[in-house]
């Protein structure tokens, strides 16, 4: 039903800025939250930010005041600008999409195959 691709990782140090980007395809929905989540080598995925179809974000507290989610109706691409890049931030970034009921998502339902983020120190 629906594709999503992610782009954008690669090397970075730190300090650095980065731009991830998460196009979709396929049949999407009215209303739907967009998030991007990570996962570092030994440690559980976790939330990073989103975004919904209504412009409600959220952050995570690590990456508040540093990184940026955002979506391009245009080209039907998300993006997460990442600013001031720490060691701590290297992981895979996968976004996500699902459903959501009064600008909550329940489930992330869709899934990228993650794009590599290395930040050296």
């Amino acid at each position: 039903q629906v594709q999503l691709v992610e782009s954008g990782g690669g090397l970075a140090q730190t300090g650095g800025s980065m731009r991830l980007s998460c196009a979709a395809s396929g049949r999407t929905f009215t209303y739907y939250g967009l998030a991007w989540f990570r996962q570092a080598a030994g440690k559980e995925r976790e939330f990073v930010a989103g975004i919904t179809w209504s412009s409600r974000t959220d952050y995570a507290d690590s990456v508040k005041g540093r990184f940026t989610i955002s979506r391009d109706d245009a080209g039907n691409t998300m993006y997460l600008q990442m600013n001031i890049l720490e060691p701590e931030d290297t992981a895979v970034y996968y976004c996500a999409l699902g459903r959501t009921v009064r600008n909550v998502v329940r489930k992330y339902e869709y899934w990228g195959q993650g794009t590599r983020v290395t930040v050296s120190s």
